[in-house]
Order: C-alpha cells, then structure tokens, then sequence
C-alpha cells in the first residue's frame, strides 16, 4: 500500500501532452507576419479539448483492460471445466471398451479392435454406433458416452468463442492507445507553436488553488489525506501511481488506503457505490463528469475537488464545478 506523503514531481509542460492540433494550429496560427499572435485563451480551449478526448479514449482503455481480465478469468474457468469433462468422457470410453471386451471375450476382437484402440471420441461414437453388437450393448453406458461428447463439444465452443472476446479485445486496447498517443502528440505540436512567454502564461493558469479540505471522517479522512498529498504529482494517462496518476487511478489508490477496492476506470468506479445529492456531498465522495463519463475527481469540502486533471495540471485542487457534473458516489 502506498503511504500518503507528498511527492512533487517536474512534469516537462507537453511530456505527456496528445491530441488533434496540428490541423487546428492552421486555423490558429497565422502563416502572415501581418496578422494577430495567436489568441491564449483559443489555444487553451484547444488544447483543453485535445485533453479530453484523449482522457476518453484513456478511459475507454482502462475499461477494456477490466474487460480483458474478467475474460481471462472466465476462459480460464472454461478451459478448467473442460478438462474435467474432457476427464469424464474418458472414463466413459473406458467403460464402453471394457464392456465391448466382456462382451467379447473368448472370441476374436478384429471385428472390433477399431472401436477400442480408438483415441478420438467422435470416431469411437460412430464405430461403436454402427457395430453389428451395438444392440446387445450396454444401452445407458452408449447413451452416457454420447451425452458426456455433446457437453464436452458445449465447452470447446464456449472457450473458443471467449477466446474470440480475448482477441477482438486486445484489438481494441491497441486502438485506444493509438487514440491516446494520437491526441497527445497534437496537442504538443500546438503547444510548440506558442512562444516560451506564451506557454507559461497557459501554464499558470493551471496552478492549483490551496484551499483547505474540510476534515473528512472515518475511511474517506485516509482517503482524502492520500489524495491531497499527491498535488502537484504529474498526470499520466493509464497511470496509477507512485508519482503520476490519471483521474480514476488517483481515486482508485486513495481509496485503497481505506481498504476499499475501485475499479481503474471512472465509468465503473460511477457504479461502485451508493449515489449522492450534490447537496449531501461529504469529502471523500467520488464526483464525476461528462457524458459519457469519463473523468472522476474526490470532493474535499467548500465546493472543492482534488483530482489528476490533464497533463498540464497534474493532480490538483480545484472547484466542484469547473467541469461539466453528472454526479457523485460514496465508496466504501
């Protein structure tokens, strides 16, 4: 478990910066030296909404990858059940030969050697079906062999099919990655275009307000303690720590520090809990924003929130409604 002290990390303004500028920098920057620098607010509006889109397509990944494990836990389950049917049917097949060598006994087997020294179930079932003995047979052991083949036949089926869910998947995990670097790298290149005097005006706008949190109670005081000692921490997207977050790794850590286990992912983190009024907030509550949602912040008191907010800011305080809210939730 990590502790709660405070780590203040360089975070290079663009280390970790995306998204789909360089097109908007045509419409931004002008190619005349007759016409206006560019406009720091359009630049910071720009660059905002890069962030975001980017923070979608980070979320969407952190929700694939908890797609990718409970897949990879529900194939394991699957492969399991069948080798243990796989087991079954051989014990069946066992039992089918030696009443086919009982029945026989004493007599030449050629007529029935085939059926068994037979490996492949199906093959044995079709043998067995067409012997001219078939009906002096054993009756339930045939049908208790075909049985134990059709459900055996169920579970391959079921384990290719969340083999297919494992692979298409990953494929997905792959393209929001490519989105994330995609809008990361516009949004540098738009951030190139400024000058030094320019960016660091930009820059400052996002220092974090040092409000102090109201005192939180019981599992959201640890919570709250953890969270605010990450200000100032840098923002990666997919990030979960030790000194860089994105939105839903920062709230799953701190939480953890109260023995209360998130998702890493602000969509699934939303349905984790009981829903709370704006109204009842208490600090520690998760609050959220956008829609779809895709960004999760923790509210600390007097209408303040801390969260890992983009790659310019980092983790830091800010007001409850400087994004757009849909809600809140209260963990544990």
């Amino acid at each position: 478990m990590l502790n709660g002290r405070k780590r203040i990390m360089a975070r290079p303004f663009g280390a970790a910066v995306s998204g789909l500028a360089l097109a908007a920098v045509v419409g931004v920057v002008p190619s005349s030296p007759a016409q206006a620098e560019p406009d720091i607010d359009d630049v910071k509006s720009r660059v905002d909404t890069l962030y975001h889109q980017a923070e979608q397509a980070s979320e969407r990944y952190n929700d694939a990858k908890l797609e990718l494990k409970d897949l990879r836990h529900d194939m394991g389950s699957l492969k399991a059940d069948q080798r243990r049917q796989d087991d079954r049917l051989g014990a069946v097949q066992e039992q089918v030969k030696d009443s086919i060598v009982r029945q026989y006994e004493g007599e030449s087997l050629s007529a029935v050697g085939q059926v068994v020294v037979s490996d492949d179930p199906k093959s044995f079932l079709a043998q067995l079906s067409t012997m001219s003995a078939f009906d002096d047979l054993q009756g339930q052991l045939f049908a208790d062999y075909s049985t134990e083949l059709k459900a055996l036949d169920i579970r391959r089926e079921a384990t290719e099919k969340r083999a297919a869910e494992v692979a298409a998947t990953k494929k997905k995990l792959a393209d929001e990655k490519a989105t994330i670097d995609d809008k990361l790298a516009e949004a540098k290149s738009l951030l190139g275009k400024l000058e030094a005097e320019q960016r660091e005006a930009l820059t400052s706008r996002s220092a974090a307000p040092r409000t102090p949190p109201v005192a939180a109670s019981g599992n959201a005081a640890a919570a709250v303690q953890f969270a605010m000692a990450q200000v100032g921490d840098a923002y990666v997207y997919g990030a979960a720590g030790p000194d860089a977050w994105d939105c839903s790794g920062l709230t799953m850590m701190a939480w953890a520090q109260a023995g209360v286990a998130l998702p890493h992912s602000s969509s699934a983190q939303y349905n984790s809990g009981p829903h709370v009024a704006e109204s009842e907030l208490m600090p520690g509550d998760l609050v959220f924003y956008y829609s779809p949602i895709s960004h999760v912040g923790m509210y600390i008191g007097n209408g303040m929130i801390v969260n890992a907010e983009n790659p310019s800011a980092g983790v830091k305080v800010t007001s409850l409604h400087a994004m757009p809210y849909v809600g809140a939730v209260r963990p544990g």
